[in-house]
């Protein structure tokens, strides 16, 4: 028999959504009902945020890869700017027949797609949107995403031998070698900013940062000459981790026609369209937190006790991480794709190597501090 908790006694520590469901639902509730009704409003706010990142996202990269090849893009579907044009695309992709080989392996091609996006989905849930607006304050956020968002890999191998295809299994192949290569400096170039937050929290992260009235990011600390590097080292690793141009060899249109999603249609590749934009912003949003101060801006910490703190903490990190996400398609219409080979000797010859240098330097110093400031 589960035992019932008073609200705020169920209640995590950093979990606003469960502790306002915990106020709004009677009191004397079970635990695992809470927990339960949590997890699906969170499902449902995740979801929803992804699914509208989704549909932004394509029409910005229209319309950034027009100006940057000095054309308009999506001009027509909408009044404005052709913005209704990634709501034609999602109902297109909703009622499009969706397609299954008769030659494939049919329970490998069917659960690809959702085991990609809902990595996808899973790893959201601990990001800091605000102070409090967090489904959950992890002590190993970090690490909680890293790990949640490698098994990516294998829903793409697994689209990639259902499919029966060989462009696919290249693809698919090679997503296994690049994430495998990547993961080491993606890891390691968290090491910096986990070392000077000391903790592995991203939400404690975030709090850290609240000093110098809003202004105290990481990127501008005493160690900003490890934090530049080593986001230039972080962003690098993030590319390829994603997929994104120049590492977007899995499904480079030029050589494997698209890939290991070749063979997907309609609400299927859907899913993989949503799950590479959901990584852009929550790589992005990951470097957000840790060295461009989470969801802190100047003045915001006058706010504090306002109505109008919360949604303007959540405003302000949804706008860094889009910015970064903005870099991303930028570089992608920007620099050629590179080789195989060059992208795993970028990986193993000099990502990994600087990114245990930087490690040494960031650990150098803050043991100096310890020396010299006793902090």
């Amino acid at each position: 028999m589960s035992a019932a908790l008073p609200p705020a006694a169920a209640a995590p520590q950093g979990n606003g959504l469960t502790e306002l469901l915990g106020g709004l639902l009677p009191d004397g509730l079970p635990f695992w009902a809470l927990a339960l009704t949590g997890a699906v409003v969170s499902f449902a706010i995740i979801f929803a945020f992804i699914a509208v990142l989704a549909m932004f996202a394509t029409w910005l990269e229209r319309k950034v890869a027009g100006h940057i090849q000095v054309r308009y893009g999506p001009m027509r579907t909408g009044a404005w700017h052709g913005w209704a044009q990634a709501l034609a695309d999602g109902v297109k992709l909703l009622i499009k027949e969706d397609l299954v080989l008769t030659s494939a392996d049919k329970p490998l091609f069917k659960l690809a797609p959702m085991v990609v996006l809902s990595t996808a989905l899973a790893a959201f849930v601990a990001l800091p949107f605000g102070p409090n607006a967090i489904v959950a304050d992890l002590d190993l956020g970090i690490y909680f995403i890293i790990a949640i968002s490698s098994i990516t890999t294998f829903g793409v191998i697994m689209a990639g031998w259902g499919s029966n295809n060989k462009w696919s299994l290249y693809g698919a192949m090679r997503e296994a070698a690049q994430v495998a290569s990547y993961e080491i400096p993606l890891g390691l170039s968290l090491m910096m900013p986990v070392m000077y937050f000391g903790s592995l929290s991203l939400n404690h992260a975030g709090a850290m940062q609240s000093g110098w009235y809003g202004m105290h990011w990481y990127v501008f600390s005493d160690a900003f000459w490890i934090a530049i590097p080593s986001f230039a080292l972080f962003f690098t690793a993030a590319l390829a981790e994603t997929k994104r141009a120049p590492f977007d060899l899995p499904e480079s249109e030029s050589e494997l026609v698209a890939g290991f999603h070749t063979e997907y249609s309609g609400i299927r590749f859907a899913f993989f369209f949503m799950e590479e934009y959901a990584a852009m912003y929550l790589m992005s949003a990951v470097g957000t937190a840790l060295w461009f101060g989470a969801w802190n801006f100047p003045g915001l910490s006058l706010l504090e006790g306002t109505v109008l703190h919360a949604p303007l903490a959540v405003a302000a990190f949804v706008t860094k991480s889009l910015l970064l996400v903005f870099v991303m398609m930028w570089v992608r219409w920007t620099v050629p794709r590179i080789r195989i080979d060059q992208v795993m000797a970028l990986g193993y010859k000099y990502l990994t190597p600087l990114c245990l240098l930087m490690i040494l330097l960031a650990a150098s110093w803050e043991w100096v501090k310890a020396i010299a400031f006793g902090a």
